[in-house]
């Protein structure tokens, strides 16, 4: 864990230096928000776009965070992610690039968590609740639930308002989801 927090530490350091907003996503910020589980990566949403991506990957190497993709471009273009890897302590980090009025919004409302110094910004819970209710994974779901479980205040206002606005993208009805997982039990 704290091989984790470290190189969190040193990436939100970097993120802020270059001066790009950010939000940790996946299971780092499901340890922050949920039921504690196993993660071998870091995902970390950016408020730039893939345009960005040569800015991105120069902050990257500045801390010593290499691409894992051959094509590295080629990748970024398809996928709207950097994939680097941190050598020194085998941990994947996939940097997310986004250009949406929802990450921008989910950015602006991460909160500041301390972690050996320096501030790293989380998404929110409810942010959490969206993207891994988009992701859609069985993993992702359970994830839902130890979240909805650990949680005393969720904001189901800003779930309502937001969750129905994926439905075309992803083909399910995530609010519906997201009622029906309240009030079970993290499996």
């Amino acid at each position: 864990m704290q091989m984790f927090h470290a190189l969190l530490a040193k990436i939100a350091g970097a993120l802020d230096g270059a001066g790009i907003p950010y939000m940790v996503i996946g299971g780092q910020a499901v340890l922050l928000h949920g039921e504690p589980r196993l993660t071998r990566d870091i995902d970390i949403t950016l408020g730039v776009d893939a345009d960005e991506y040569p800015r991105v990957l120069a902050m990257g190497k500045t801390i010593g965070l290499i691409p894992s993709a051959r094509d590295v471009e080629g990748f970024v273009l398809k996928t709207n992610v950097l994939p680097l890897l941190d050598e020194s302590a085998s941990v994947r980090v996939d940097l997310i690039f986004s250009f949406t009025p929802y990450e921008a919004q989910a950015i602006a409302r991460a909160i500041s968590v301390p972690v050996l110094g320096f501030v790293v910004r989380f998404a929110t819970a409810e942010d959490l609740i969206v993207h891994k209710l988009v992701a859609g994974r069985p993993r992702d779901l359970e994830d839902v639930r130890g979240i909805i479980a650990h949680q005393k205040q969720i904001d189901r206002e800003y779930l309502k308002n937001w969750l129905p606005t994926f439905r075309e993208i992803v083909g399910r009805d995530l609010l519906a989801e997201f009622e029906s997982m309240q009030g079970e039990s993290p499996k």
